[in-house]
């Protein structure tokens, strides 16, 4: 709900570390690799019950996510990354969840389906109007650097991440705010529903 807010501070705040890691070499493309194996032994903390370890790595896979745009800012994008970024993200968001499930199945294992296909609503809704987006020459005035079309809703990345911190600070409260970001983002993918319902109507057709 508000990447596009805190977007600029981000880019400021990472530009020094983005220059640094370019001029020795590092690519955006390894930086995405090793923050999703970073975001995975995440995962593993978390199904193990070390929470805070698991946070930990959250924070760390996210700045990687971020160091990793910077990166490709500055050495030039391209389509291979703005994949692979997406494609691992959407993986790592569903490991999280997971992660609680498998820690104490008989709190946590329903919260954490609702959760995951709450995930999968918002993740395929957002993909799809990307692919049609793209289809037709469509970027996002709010979000013109980003390799697909990134289209915004109730709940993004900010709002994502928020959560992550608050299970595992709290973990023992993992159902009522698994179940209750669910119903978010239910209404996010709703929302996105009737925006590409709306945007891909056929009097709305690119000529």
């Amino acid at each position: 709900m508000i990447d596009a807010l805190i977007l600029p501070a981000q880019r400021s705040a990472l530009a020094p570390a983005a220059r640094y890691l370019s001029a020795r070499g590092i690519g955006a493309d390894q930086l995405t690799v090793a923050g999703f194996a970073i975001g995975f032994l995440g995962f593993v903390a978390l199904a193990f019950g070390f929470c805070l370890i698991g946070l930990a790595l959250i924070v760390a896979n996210r700045l990687m996510d971020g160091l990793d745009g910077a990166v490709a800012r500055i050495q030039g994008p391209t389509d291979r990354g703005a994949f692979l970024d997406i494609a691992m993200d959407f993986l790592f968001y569903a490991l999280v969840p997971l992660g609680f499930a498998i820690h104490d199945p008989a709190a946590n294992a329903l919260p954490a389906a609702l959760l995951i296909a709450a995930f999968v609503g918002t993740g395929s809704s957002f993909l799809a109007f990307a692919a049609i987006a793209a289809k037709r020459g469509q970027a996002a005035a709010a979000f013109p650097s980003k390799g697909i079309y990134y289209l915004g809703g109730l709940t993004e990345g900010f709002e994502t991440i928020a959560l992550f911190v608050l299970i595992c600070i709290f973990p023992q409260a993992f159902p009522f705010l698994a179940v209750l970001f669910a119903a978010a983002c239910a209404v996010t993918t709703a929302l996105r529903w009737h925006q590409g319902w709306t945007a891909f109507a056929p009097d709305n057709r690119s000529r």
